[in-house]
């Protein structure tokens, strides 16, 4: 069951490979002490990337400043992807973390508004085809500069999130915020479909 909800994925994918070359993939890994690390979105959203056709290039990875985990396990990722493909174009960008594990909600208005001064000239630079994101606070300022471009009809950029496995009953913060302004939402449990009409569920998809 697993790999046909994979493979689901990645004829969605096929879809739009023709059209959409630029892709920017919005990494994050929380570390909320020195000996517990979660690297749970990074591991999601590589999974997602790697199903993807190799027409995406070149691929711009977004992740946090303090994120150190997350761009070892990029550098591993697209090394391997190197050697069975000729399309290993990508970048690793830097924005300031959005808001930190447990960090109180008045203090993120500010660290989210720095993060935008950040994303608005990348995604301006960048211009991708597509955003894919699954998560981490970091998602928000990159696909709202991602929205702007649009707005301004600079680029159409084609927002796609996917929710968390681990999202069962409610949708994450960055889930609720990005539900009503992107192009696919996918969520990975029935019952969060019955309660987000316009999401998409295909099952498991990582």
């Amino acid at each position: 069951m697993g790999l046909l909800v994979h493979r689901s994925f990645c004829i969605f994918a096929s879809v739009y490979s023709g059209e959409l070359k630029c892709l920017a993939a919005v990494v994050d890994v929380f570390v909320k002490t020195s000996s517990d690390v979660s690297g749970g979105h990074t591991t999601e959203i590589l999974r997602l990337v790697e199903s993807l056709s190799g027409t995406y290039s070149p691929r711009h990875y977004v992740i946090a400043d303090t994120d150190k985990m997350s761009e070892e396990k990029i550098l591993t990722f697209e090394k391997s992807r190197a050697c069975s493909g000729p399309n290993s174009q990508f970048t690793i960008c830097r924005i300031p973390r959005s808001r930190e594990v447990h960090q109180s909600w008045s203090s993120s208005v500010a660290s989210t508004l720095k993060a935008m001064q950040y994303s608005l000239p990348l995604m301006f630079r960048v211009r991708p085809d597509l955003v894919l994101c699954n998560g981490p606070g970091t998602c928000v300022p990159v696909c709202a500069a991602g929205l702007l471009l649009g707005l301004l009809g600079i680029k159409k950029v084609l927002l796609v999130y996917v929710e968390s496995i681990c999202r069962v009953q409610t949708l994450s913060l960055t889930g609720k915020i990005l539900y009503p302004l992107s192009d696919f939402f996918f969520v990975q449990w029935s019952s969060l479909k019955d309660r987000y009409p316009k999401s998409l569920f295909l099952g498991r998809i990582v």
